[in-house]
């Protein structure tokens, strides 16, 4: 019996110790995890002289550290548009789980700095923003639209959508299938981007575009094949 009861306790000890290890995980700072974030996500508009107040330092960010969290979570910030995981873009700028984790983790475990100013990534550059080219060929939705001919679409573009709008816009194909193709949500006539397919989406002749409101209008943009980069 006491060596039964020696070898439980053997076995009881490791589990204590990898319990233990696990309670003391790495904190998040904003020297090596948000500065990042902020950086390849945010700073495009928060920058001094961007068109948003300057989170670029810690000493900015710090005090607005609620106000972050709460726009992350809420999907708010960055200015995206669309709910994340309906259509697949290219230059999707919302958040990652990991990443709204990390924001969150950082501001409930109290805002800290970090103690190694060379963890801090090179400070992005701020190139002006080339104009958005859409090509003659595009195609104005309004109400459902029907394609007569097969379309490679590569994006679309909100081109007149009443503020705080939201729409789930769908390729009803042929064959009775449906293809998800840009969901906006709350969306706000100043974001002014497209939402570019990672993959061109291959619509056949007689496709029905739905969900666009005769109030709005969005513009299909075609392209040729596009390959997936992961």
């Amino acid at each position: 019996m006491k060596r039964l009861i020696a070898t439980a306790v053997l076995l009881f000890v490791p589990c204590l110790e990898l319990q233990s290890h696990n309670i003391g995980s790495t904190r998040i700072t904003w020297n090596r995890e948000i500065s990042r974030i902020i950086y390849n996500r945010c700073a495009s508009c928060h920058h001094p002289g961007g068109s948003a107040f300057s989170l670029m330092t810690y000493q900015e960010a710090q005090p607005m550290a609620d106000a972050i969290k709460q726009s992350v979570l809420s999907r708010r910030m960055p200015p995206w548009g669309a709910v994340k995981g309906f259509g697949d873009f290219r230059n999707d700028q919302g958040l990652t789980q990991e990443e709204l984790e990390l924001i969150t983790d950082w501001v409930e475990g109290g805002t800290a700095k970090g103690n190694n100013p060379n963890a801090l990534p090179k400070v992005p550059k701020f190139d002006k923003p080339s104009p958005i080219k859409i090509p003659k060929d595009r195609i104005m939705v309004s109400g459902d639209l029907t394609i007569e001919t097969p379309l490679a679409l590569d994006g679309l573009m909100p081109q007149r959508v009443p503020d705080g709008s939201s729409m789930e816009i769908t390729a009803q194909l042929p064959n009775g299938g449906i293809q998800p193709l840009v969901w906006l949500y709350e969306y706000k006539n100043g974001y002014q981007h497209p939402f570019w397919f990672r993959e061109s989406v291959d619509l056949p002749a007689g496709t029905v575009i739905r969900g666009v409101p005769a109030n709005a209008e969005i513009v299909l943009i075609p392209g040729g094949k596009r390959k997936s980069k992961n």
